[in-house]
């Protein structure tokens, strides 16, 4: 990568922090001052819909906080403890967030709604009245912040020039996934309040606010695994999407020093950050100082070619007839997995995900 291209690619990074650090600011002034006005609500309308949704605030403002935290720890250079660097922060932070969700959001919500089917004392209708009008309010306070993080989505969409559905299929920034997911938690769990609340108040029976306070607790239950579920994978070592991996292979095979490529492993360190390690076999008659010459080259060129693969390593090798066929049945498997993922993409063309 040239030192043009890395300026401005981290240039380009450090603005879209900045963009997603206001969405987390967003989320986390929303998620304050509606915890509190739920949690008034809840107590003097003895509602439990109400006290799990100010839970769900809670869980939420705090996650903010650790996305805020990742989103400052994971911008730190590389040293000799962390030689990778500490990209992984943010999928740990994440993961902090994920827990939080099920545990003080979830679980809380599951109680008040157990405790609620037991229940006998009555609710007045003034209470309800009140706890219906902070809810009003929270669900626009909760869709402003969600409409800030789509309109990040659709602004990253754009530049990488694909729809929003496929943004958000790929492997967007965890932060701001966490974020999106909370809002678009936040914007059902407070309809299903609602809902609940409205229920009760009408028929006199607090069966419904229960159950609204019980399927509240399993959606954030269910937002809780996803994104625990992709932090995992993500902190555990995951590949790059298939798109890029094939596009890796299609590069390396094209050097001509290159005769064959048995093994292209990648792990991704962070959102631009990349490990590519690859085996390959090169073309006979070259000397030991040629072979030297011919693996920086290479690793230069992928560096520019596809600047997120930061850190290469090549492994020259002698590949046998098995290592050759079990290179080509791979390489048929990652044509039909980038096929299946994004569709067909050319040659050094830009890479999916």
């Amino acid at each position: 990568m040239s030192r043009e291209q890395s300026g401005d690619a981290a240039s380009g990074q450090r603005a879209e922090d900045s963009r997603t650090r206001a969405t987390v600011f967003v989320a986390l002034a929303a998620n304050l001052v509606i915890a509190v006005a739920k949690a008034a609500g809840g107590v003097f309308a003895h509602s439990p819909a109400l006290l799990s949704e100010a839970a769900h605030s809670v869980a939420d403002s705090l996650n903010e906080v650790f996305l805020l935290a990742s989103l400052k720890r994971s911008t730190r250079q590389p040293d000799e403890e962390h030689p990778f660097g500490y990209g992984k922060e943010r999928y740990f932070w994440s993961l902090l967030a994920a827990v939080g969700i099920f545990v003080m959001g979830g679980c809380f919500s599951f109680f008040q709604g157990i405790e609620a089917l037991h229940a006998t004392e009555q609710e007045t209708g003034a209470g309800y009245t009140a706890g219906l009008v902070v809810l009003g309010v929270a669900l626009i306070a909760e869709g402003a912040s969600l409409v800030k993080a789509l309109l990040q989505v659709r602004g990253q969409a754009r530049r990488a020039g694909r729809g929003m559905v496929r943004q958000l299929r790929a492997g967007m920034d965890p932060a701001l996934r966490t974020v999106l997911a909370e809002d678009s938690t936040a914007c059902l769990g407070v309809v299903l309040a609602i809902v609940g609340m409205a229920l009760h108040l009408a028929t006199g029976d607090p069966v419904y606010e229960a159950w609204a306070s019980l399927l509240i607790g399993g959606l954030l239950v269910f937002v809780a695994y996803r994104l625990g579920k992709d932090a995992r994978k993500q902190l555990i070592g995951e590949a790059v999407a298939p798109a890029l991996r094939r596009d890796l292979r299609v590069f390396l095979e094209a050097q001509p020093e290159v005769d064959t490529v048995t093994t292209v492993l990648t792990m991704r360190l962070g959102l631009e950050d990349t490990l590519v390690a690859a085996r390959i076999d090169l073309v006979g008659g070259l000397d030991s100082e040629e072979v030297e010459e011919a693996s920086e080259r290479i690793k230069a060129a992928m560096r520019e070619h596809l600047p997120v693969s930061d850190q290469i390593f090549l492994d020259i090798t002698d590949a046998s007839a098995a290592d050759r066929a079990r290179a080509r049945r791979e390489r048929r498997a990652l044509d039909r997995a980038a096929a299946e993922a994004s569709g067909p993409v050319p040659s050094g063309g830009a890479p999916e995900g």
